[in-house]
């Protein structure tokens, strides 16, 4: 409570405070430069105030169709314009954005259509089957509004009502359906499944707007970017980048396919100089064949599993410039980075390595982060080696979990939000994360990193990915078990030699005793889903194995 001279006359008023939101991020866009390119896809191209008209038509239609404040309006869409525009245009209209996994089969989307209650689904043509399967498990079903993208690979149901119709229906003059305070949410965000049970994760108006201008500011983005989205849209509203670079009116340039290809001919033929990936696009680039030199500097922002620092590595010699980050759907982005400090330049290779692939420190944006004990909330000293959960406190973690009070009293206890992640803090204050609480593997009383496992066989020459898993075992309870994506056959190093060259590398408790070869099941923003792995690693055909060799 502020007494004496300033306890008076100082009041909010209308001129003075006004709810943050990122949706101004566009009008102003549109003000200023109105024939800039505002998106591209294949041969469409929009200038932004094309764009905004289209975003507050869509808004305006919403309104026409009954969709009221506090509505969820849900998109299945690959990144495409319309999935731009819905950033803006549903949040405009008063409704909650909704941002589905277009990779989700139908029961995953029925999931979150019942739970979330939404109003009206716009779905991407390619996907309309399975939109049409997940709505036939429905009791009461949303509008269904077709998307027909000239690129997508699938034709359209000529039955459904199509997404420029609706457009049509609205008006670009609509003034829009503004929140009256930033702590209203804007959008819903299901978490990508890897562990088998998405929540529905809430974010504000107020949250959004700050991490897009975090995204800005801590990665320095210049005045008229120039983005490839290769970082799915659907996740976490892909960092807010959806917003951040509307707000620094850049270029989106939309992606429906992510290949090594396609991210070359984006940089190529639409100049894209900043793009964002997680560690297995990473490796898809890095092991890409007939590599082209880069025409001009291209920034690369990496967030996800922790990437190997072989990956990092290749990518940075090719001369993309790699920025690791951290980030959670809980906080809408990645408000940690791994900032380069003066003087590392001068570092040898080898330690340079060993710095990049920290997740680092907090952005200036935001409020708080520890590494400490989950239960006592006594951070851990600042040794490399005593490891805790990551803990995070800001203005970018989410309002809750949708009608889930008790996991979100759990994630907040404290007054932190747990992240689930385990930490270590090197000596210098970087944080690095060495494995999720439920990846850690326990064997004969000894915790084990899967990281630092991972780590080793990334290093090896035919290892494209790999993910490591506790398997049970007889006498020390769990042991690890590795699971190997191969870069190629022409490569194929069998289990015994994947095994002895990590116990040349690694004490022998920590060396997979097994190791199986398959494509690694991934989300589609690339996080290898270790809890399908865990479930083939603890099968009936692993214990029976474990019994048989005795």
């Amino acid at each position: 409570m502020i007494t004496g001279a300033y306890a008076h006359g100082l009041d909010q008023s209308p001129a003075n405070h006004v709810p943050l939101t990122p949706l101004g991020f566009l009008d102003r866009a549109a003000l200023v430069h109105p024939e800039r390119v505002a998106i591209i896809h294949g041969e469409l191209q929009r200038t932004w105030a094309q764009t905004r008209d289209r975003c507050y038509q869509l808004a305006s239609a919403l309104v026409g169709r009954g969709i009221h404040p506090g509505d969820t309006v849900s998109i299945l869409s690959p990144n495409t314009p319309a999935m731009v525009e819905a950033h803006f245009g549903i949040p405009l209209s008063g409704a909650i954005l909704n941002t589905i996994n277009h990779r989700l089969d139908a029961e995953g989307i029925a999931f979150i259509l019942r739970h979330s209650e939404c109003k009206l689904l716009l779905v991407d043509c390619e996907y309309m089957a399975v939109a049409s399967a997940a709505l036939e498990r429905l009791e009461h079903r949303p509008a269904l509004i077709n998307i027909r993208d000239h690129l997508a690979a699938a034709g359209a149901d000529s039955q459904v009502p199509d997404y420029e119709s609706l457009l049509a229906e609205g008006d670009a003059t609509f003034e829009g359906v503004w929140p009256s305070t930033e702590w209203q949410p804007i959008a819903l965000n299901y978490t990508s499944g890897t562990t088998g049970d998405p929540k529905g994760v809430v974010v504000s108006h107020r949250g959004t707007y700050l991490m897009s201008l975090l995204q800005m500011t801590n990665w320095s983005l210049p005045q008229a970017p120039r983005y490839l989205w290769t970082l799915p849209m659907f996740h976490a509203n892909g960092w807010c980048f959806t917003w951040a670079i509307t707000a620094a009116a850049g270029t989106h340039v939309c992606l429906r396919k992510v290949s090594a290809e396609t991210v070359f001919d984006g940089i190529a033929k639409h100049q894209v100089d900043h793009f964002c990936a997680a560690p297995t696009v990473m490796a898809m680039i890095a092991n890409a064949s007939g590599f082209r030199a880069l025409p001009h500097p291209v920034r690369v922002l990496t967030a996800g599993s922790p990437p190997p620092a072989t990956v990092l590595d290749a990518v940075v010699s090719m001369g993309f410039q790699v920025d690791h980050v951290y980030g959670i759907t809980e906080v809408a982005g990645t408000p940690i980075s791994c900032v380069w400090q003066d003087g590392w330049d001068g570092l040898p290779d080898r330690e340079k390595a060993k710095i990049r692939v920290r997740q680092g420190a907090r952005a200036a944006a935001f409020e708080g982060l520890m590494v400490a004990d989950a239960q006592t909330l006594q951070p851990v000293p600042h040794d490399g080696q005593t490891t805790g959960e990551l803990l995070l406190r800001g203005n970018t973690v989410m309002m809750g979990y949708l009608k889930n009070p008790t996991a979100t009293q759990n994630a907040f206890e404290g007054g932190w939000f747990h992240t689930g992640d385990v930490a270590v803090v090197h000596a210098d204050g970087y944080m690095q994360i060495t494995d999720r609480c439920k990846d850690v593997i326990i064997s004969g009383g000894e915790n084990i990193s899967s990281v630092e496992i991972e780590d080793v066989l990334h290093s090896h020459a035919a290892v494209l990915h790999a993910a490591v898993v506790a398997q049970p075992d007889n006498k020390w309870g769990e042991v690890p078990c590795a699971f190997i994506e191969l870069k190629s056959e022409t490569l194929s190093p069998t289990e015994a030699e994947l095994i002895a060259y990590c116990q040349a590398r690694l004490a022998r408790y920590k060396c997979p005793s097994r190791v199986i070869f398959m494509e690694l099941p991934k989300t589609a923003t690339g996080k290898i889903q270790k809890f399908i792995l865990r479930q083939q690693a603890g099968s009936r055909e692993a214990i029976l194995r474990l019994a048989s060799s005795g």
